[in-house]
């Protein structure tokens, strides 16, 4: 009797476990749902991909429909929201419940400050219950760290596709001045070389047109204002974002925030760097400037030609390494929008997981990024070979920025630290803070600074009250009182 007692306790407990618990292996929900192929379960997923990436996504939501989504009782419909902003938007009027709102997708792409907001709202479901341990070892570790926002083993946020950040560089322009200053793409590593570089191609441009004073153009620009702050800063060694279990502290060290300063803000009032376009890839194509760094999947946007106001000309690319700060540890921002389950029942929460692992399956996956320029989520896929096997088993035509973007980084993706920054409650305003603070005071006395030039200041005169200790010390206390403000309110 004591036996059968025992082993019905043990019996009750195991049951108990498979029905609440969450270990290291296949949990309760994903083992004990059922489908049923007769009557399929839909799901409705909102995405901001637009032009070939929506194509890419439609193309295999239609695959999946057709074979593994028929054979398990499972139908996936897609719907682009516009813009990353116009979708962030969507999601928050509906976790808002605002009048005239949609109801939450089942899916919907976000990138992870979103999500954290919407999860604090309890409306995401965790997806560990839906994935094996050994399932999610698949996956780039770092990509699937992200998505845990607290010091729990809970999975919020799963990866789809991601990027980094590279240089790219106009090679037809850039041969010219290498040509005649000695310069070398060797200087471009760091961002201090940038900034020297950048000096000599805004004066070598000044001496072309030797009656014509101060007329030098810039030489390069910056996409992401926010990842320079925050990968700058790691480069250091500093977070300037330190979170733990969603609480943030700040550290905005002052000497290390100088060098920031004086490698973006100083050369771009003396006109060396600039801002004119939307992205920087919008001013190669207008000649403004010859070199960027930007995302990965900027690349498919580089432009083939630069057109002037007297005609265009076609140009040539080179992509290279993003730079790193000098003397600092090389790290690469990791960033590109995952996707969310919303918090529903078993049946639909297991079904978005049972597409998302289709979807991030080597080969499907490959496929959808070699359209995007973005790249893998799997360990396996992340490689030149798996990239070229599925370009020549697929007969894909991948263009060649799109190749040659993605194999500088596959080439040596085992040794690169890929960093962003954890989730907390005003991570998003605080990342806003750092992309537009520094840039629009930059702009602004750019602005200040040419209109004291074309009254007849010379500018290196004109430039001089702009980089001074003062100047810097007054810009960085307001910095720091407006990033405290954007982390704390």
């Amino acid at each position: 009797m004591r036996r059968r007692w025992i082993a019905a306790v043990l019996a009750g407990t195991m049951a108990l476990s498979l029905l609440t618990g969450c270990g290291a292996g296949q949990t309760a929900k994903s083992e004990v749902v059922k489908l049923d192929p007769n009557n399929p379960v839909s799901l409705t997923i909102w995405h901001y991909y637009n032009g070939a990436q929506q194509a890419a996504f439609d193309q295999l939501v239609q695959e999946f429909n057709a074979s593994v989504g028929k054979e398990k009782g499972i139908y996936v419909e897609g719907y682009s929201q516009g813009s990353v902003s116009d979708l962030e938007k969507a999601v928050s009027d509906s976790v808002a419940e605002k009048v005239g709102a949609q109801s939450l997708p089942d899916v919907f792409s976000t990138y992870a400050d979103t999500a954290y907001a919407v999860q604090q709202q309890g409306k995401l479901a965790d997806l560990n219950q839906y994935f094996t341990a050994d399932e999610l070892a698949e996956y780039v570790d770092a990509y699937i760290q992200e998505g845990h926002f607290y010091d729990d083993e809970a999975l919020y946020l799963f990866p789809v596709a991601k990027s980094t950040e590279v240089m790219m560089l106009n090679a037809t322009d850039w041969k010219t001045f290498a040509d005649d200053t000695g310069s070398s793409t060797e200087e471009l590593k760091t961002v201090e070389g940038i900034a020297e570089v950048a000096q000599r191609y805004y004066e070598w441009t000044d001496g072309l047109t030797p009656d014509v004073p101060d007329d030098g153009k810039a030489f390069y620009g910056r996409d992401s204002i926010s990842n320079y702050f925050i990968i700058g800063m790691k480069q250091m060694g500093v977070d300037i974002f330190d979170v733990t279990d969603g609480s943030v502290t700040i550290h905005p060290e002052k000497e290390l925030i100088r060098r920031l300063w004086e490698n973006y803000y100083v050369p771009y009032v003396k006109g060396y760097f600039t801002s004119m376009g939307k992205f920087r890839s919008d001013d190669v194509k207008t000649g403004e400037i010859i070199a960027y760094t930007g995302s990965t999947s900027s690349a498919m946007y580089f432009p083939d030609e630069v057109v002037l106001d007297t005609g265009s000309k076609p140009i040539d690319y080179q992509v290279l390494p993003a730079p790193v700060m000098e003397g600092g540890e090389y790290y690469n921002v990791q960033q590109g929008a995952g996707m969310a389950v919303t918090k529903s029942d078993a049946v639909h929460e297991y079904a978005a997981c049972e597409f998302l692992k289709w979807f991030t399956a080597s080969e499907n996956n490959l496929r959808f990024v070699c359209e995007s320029a973005y790249f893998p989520v799997r360990k396996d896929a992340n490689t030149v070979e798996a990239l070229d096997k599925i370009v020549k088993d697929q007969e894909m035509n991948i263009s060649s920025k799109t190749y040659d973007c993605l194999t500088s980084i596959l080439n040596d993706f085992d040794s690169i630290k890929f960093y962003t920054t954890k989730c907390f409650s005003n991570g998003y305003a605080a990342r806003k803070l750092l992309d537009y603070n520094l840039s629009d005071q930059a702009v602004a006395d750019k602005a200040a600074i040419d209109e004291a030039v074309a009254a007849g200041t010379p500018r290196a005169e004109a430039v001089v009250p702009y980089v001074t200790e003062e100047a810097f010390d007054t810009w960085y206390e307001d910095f720091c009182q407006a990033l405290e403000g954007a982390a704390f309110s």
